[in-house]
């Protein structure tokens, strides 16, 4: 038996508890592992759970938890957790220290993997050895972003070229995922219109080769959008926002380019396919949508472990491949701070890592 220490999110009569507390970790049994955990990223995937939209500015914090009001409507939203002491953290990476009998989980006795245990913010972890990625001579900060945003990138050019899309159009394209994605594109030959938020963040993804990048606070935004839209044929794309009018406006911009491209008016608008994917929720409100665009379009939401599921075994080990070939370079992270399980829940930190801001990324290191 195996104690250490593991952090859990509660939410129960309005009010948000996350602490972290010892627990026992018995041997693992079958296709199992025990992984002792080294570091973890906090990905905006986690946030969901971590802190939802909790008033953290307001909150009580004592040594190694804090307890947040949660409020309406975000708190009657998630009446389907009230008082489940949920885990928490997707992704990390570490090193083996206990297998199952299956011939997998011994053969990674003693190595140091990546995995998505669904509890990463622990010193000690279980996963399936199957999902495990052993990362050689890379250590546990390379390999513990090895999963969320490089199969995600990944998996939207997938998608992509599954749906026929011969370009793609993201929004908030300056994240550590968009910039995976830029060079992903570059890799595949694939046009890519990225939309990001301030001028920095056009030099950034300018420098790493990126052709069209669009700053959305420019006056002529909405002109240059239909330029690239018009250039790369972009009637496609994904949007991390969700809320507000992101994807209202790239629908305008696919749908004004169509028109222009027709030779006869039709009352109905282009018969133009048009499509965007929601993948995340930057913005936790509605998402605005108006009557503009015709009736050739669709709204969606992905995430990746359906389109894993629906990809397949062969298109999965083939891009779990890629990423482990490319952790150094393509699919790289970076970090502005790493924090311990007590660390992270303090107000500076937890304040910080939930604006969720470009580059700014925490990883958290169970063991410091």
């Amino acid at each position: 038996m195996t104690t250490g220490k593991q952090l859990y999110s509660t939410l129960a009569d309005g009010k948000l508890t996350v602490e972290v507390v010892e627990k026992e970790f018995a041997a693992p049994t079958g296709n199992s592992v025990l992984v002792q955990m080294e570091a973890a990223p906090i990905n905006p995937s986690d946030l969901a759970i971590l802190t939802s939209a909790a008033d953290l500015d307001n909150a009580e914090y004592s040594p190694g938890k804090f307890v947040a009001d949660m409020p309406e409507p975000f708190n009657s939203a998630q009446k389907a957790r009230h008082g489940q002491r949920l885990p928490v953290g997707n992704e990390g990476a570490g090193t083996v220290i206990a297998a199952g009998d299956t011939e997998a989980a011994q053969a990674l006795m003693g190595q140091r993997v990546a995995c998505v245990p669904g509890n990463a913010y622990s010193q000690y972890c279980y996963a399936d050895a199957g999902m495990c990625l052993p990362l050689g001579d890379l250590t546990a900060e390379q390999g513990a972003s090895a999963f969320v945003n490089p199969m995600t990138a990944l998996g939207f050019v997938e998608t992509a070229k599954m749906e026929n899309q011969g370009a793609i159009i993201h929004t908030a394209a300056a994240s550590n995922l968009g910039q995976m994605l830029v060079k992903i594109c570059q890799e595949d030959d694939i046009p890519l219109v990225n939309i990001v938020r301030k001028a920095e963040h056009v030099e950034l993804l300018k420098g790493l080769g990126a052709t069209h990048v669009i700053n959305s606070s420019d006056d002529d935004y909405f002109k240059q959008l239909k330029s690239a839209i018009e250039t790369t044929d972009a009637y496609f794309g994904f949007d991390p926002i969700g809320g507000g009018n992101a994807v209202d406006t790239c629908f305008k911009a696919m749908e004004q380019v169509a028109v222009s491209k027709m030779t006869e008016y039709s009352r109905y608008g282009s018969d133009q396919a048009k499509k965007m994917y929601i993948y995340g929720r930057l913005d936790f409100g509605p998402t605005m949508l108006t009557p503009a665009y015709g009736f050739g379009w669709t709204l969606s939401g992905w995430l990746l472990t359906p389109f894993l599921a629906n990809a397949g075994l062969e298109t999965m080990g083939r891009m779990r491949k890629r990423v482990l070939e490319g952790l150094t370079s393509t699919f790289a992270s970076s970090y502005k701070s790493r924090v311990n399980l007590e660390e992270m829940l303090t107000k500076e930190a937890a304040t910080d890592y939930r604006t969720m801001k470009t580059g700014e990324k925490y990883l958290v290191t169970p063991h410091a």
